[in-house]
């Protein structure tokens, strides 16, 4: 993709370098001459261009800077404008062999800085449209899928509660003596109403997603070896900020899945979340056993899929960091003012 952008890239400079030498000819100049000015003012207009692109547009336009914008613009066309004079200068001196006594380089600059403003000015603007009717486009998509999902989960309400009511009669038939598989089969059914029904939303209060993410711990230590130590903190949690909902559970059912039990050192799950002055810190440790075939591991899915929803939820404002080693699993993820 990056090779066919280049491509694009090119291509396009290409077209609208032989399209000035085209419209702005001059009979009075050899085609040589035309050729080199255009090459000149193409230089000037491209650098113009990926400044805006790369940087004015996305880091001051985008986040309503306008003022900055504004003058990183202009400032941006009076350093090419004022480079042109002596490019300019030597251009007609030693390639045109032009011996200017009455070389002007106010002239130049003025004539420099039009043909530089207007030029990178229309295609600027016309970068900004071509990219709005395209995320308009995406957005209309956007909101046909969600309006074909919701289409669908209305059409599968049957069957939740058609689950429900089988897990309600699976209870009723458990000796009411196995404490333990009840409470497991409660817990579950409490998991999936949370799941269906609560997490329809972009952001859910912590207290309902810690309480599941206690809920699910409470599940896997019934599961795994008594041997095997986990350990879940959650510290200076306000209960009053929203997360998104099953933002985390990934790393910590990855962490149960992977976790195995080894004789000769400790086995344990470390789970730990903490709010610090406005951000939300989450760290997540497990040993692993060495001898699960790496061809039964992990197709990395679920990481993936929360990685890129982290992009979307918070752009430049998270950091995660993986260590995967062949005895061990670290996770540490950061979400700035959440």
């Amino acid at each position: 993709m990056k090779i066919n952008k280049a491509i694009y890239h090119c291509v396009f400079w290409l077209l609208a370098y032989f399209f000035w030498i085209y419209i702005f000819r001059n009979s009075t100049l050899v085609l040589a001459h035309t050729i080199t000015i255009q090459f000149c003012y193409l230089v000037f207009i491209a650098a113009n261009y990926y400044f805006n692109s790369l940087y004015a547009i996305p880091f001051l336009l985008n986040r309503k800077k306008y003022a900055r914008f504004f003058v990183a613009f202009l400032a941006a066309i009076v350093v090419t404008a004022w480079l042109r004079v002596p490019v300019s200068y030597l251009v007609r001196k030693y390639l045109f062999l032009v011996n200017d006594t009455h070389f002007n380089s106010l002239d130049v600059f003025y004539e420099s800085f039009i043909n530089i403003f207007f030029w990178v000015f229309f295609i600027v603007a016309a970068k900004m449209v071509i990219e709005r009717i395209r995320s308009q486009v995406y957005i209309e998509q956007i909101e046909k899928e969600k309006a074909a999902n919701e289409l669908n989960f209305l059409r599968a309400q049957f069957n939740p509660h058609f689950l429900f009511n089988s897990i309600n009669s699976i209870y009723a038939h458990i000796d009411k003596s196995n404490k333990d598989a009840r409470g497991m089969l409660l817990t579950f059914s409490e998991m999936l109403r949370y799941q269906l029904y609560e997490c329809n939303v972009e952001l859910i209060e912590i207290e309902r997603e810690l309480n599941y993410i206690k809920n699910y711990i409470s599940l896997q230590k019934s599961r795994i070896d008594e041997r095997i130590k986990v350990c879940f903190s959650a510290e200076n949690i306000d209960n009053a900020f929203k997360v998104p909902p099953l933002i985390l559970i990934t790393f910590i059912e990855n962490a149960f899945k992977y976790v195995g039990f080894n004789e000769c050192r400790e086995n344990r799950v470390e789970i730990c979340l903490k709010y610090e002055s406005g951000d939300l810190k989450f760290s997540i440790f497990n040993t692993k056993d060495s001898f699960i075939n790496k061809a039964q591991g992990s197709s990395g899915l679920g990481i993936a899929n929360t990685k890129r929803r982290l992009e979307l939820l918070y752009p430049g404002k998270h950091s995660l960091e993986i260590q995967d080693t062949e005895n061990d699993y670290t996770a540490r993820l950061t979400i700035l003012n959440i």
